[in-house]
C-alpha cells in the first residue's frame, strides 16, 4: 500500500513524468536502509553488545568514498534489490497500483516521516555515545 500510494504521488507531480521509478527506487531505498540500519544498531548494541554487521572498505583514497560504499553495501543494497524485483521488474509496480487504493500520499508520508523520526528519537536517546 506504502509503495502504491508514493508511486501515485510522485506520478502526480508533472516535473516527474519521465523520472518517477527512479525517484521512487531511490527514495525508498534510503528509507529503507535507514530502517534497516536502526533495526541492525538496537540488536548489535541493546541486544547482543557486539557489531556483528560491519564492512570496511579501503578501496578509495578518502574515507568519506569507502564510507559511503560501506554504507551502500551493508545498508542500501537489500532494499535496492528486494524493491527491483518485487515493484519494477516486469512491471509488477502496474499490478500494485490496481490492487491498492490512493491515500493522496498520505501512507508515504507517514511512513517516511515515522522512519524519520523514529532514527531521530533512537539516535537521540538510545544510542550509546563513543568515548
Amino acid at each position: 500500500m506504502i509503495w502504491a500510494d508514493g508511486i501515485r504521488k510522485i506520478q502526480s507531480v508533472p516535473k516527474n513524468k519521465g523520472q518517477w521509478k527512479s525517484f521512487m527506487m531511490t527514495y525508498m531505498t534510503m528509507v529503507m536502509a535507514l530502517n534497516i540500519g536502526m533495526i541492525i544498531s538496537i540488536i548489535q548494541l541493546h541486544m547482543l553488545g557486539y557489531v556483528f554487521y560491519d564492512i570496511k572498505f579501503k578501496i578509495f583514497p578518502g574515507e568519506k568514498l569507502n564510507n559511503a560504499l560501506s554504507f551502500f553495501v551493508l545498508y542500501a543494497l537489500i532494499p535496492l534489490t528486494i524493491n527491483y524485483f518485487s515493484i519494477f521488474r516486469n512491471n509488477n509496480y502496474e499490478k500494485i497500483l490496481e490492487r491498492y487504493k490512493y491515500y493522496n500520499g498520505r501512507l508515504f508520508i507517514i511512513y517516511t516521516i515515522g522512519s524519520l523520526l523514529l532514527a531521530l528519537i533512537y539516535g537521540i536517546f538510545f544510542t550509546p555515545t563513543m568515548k
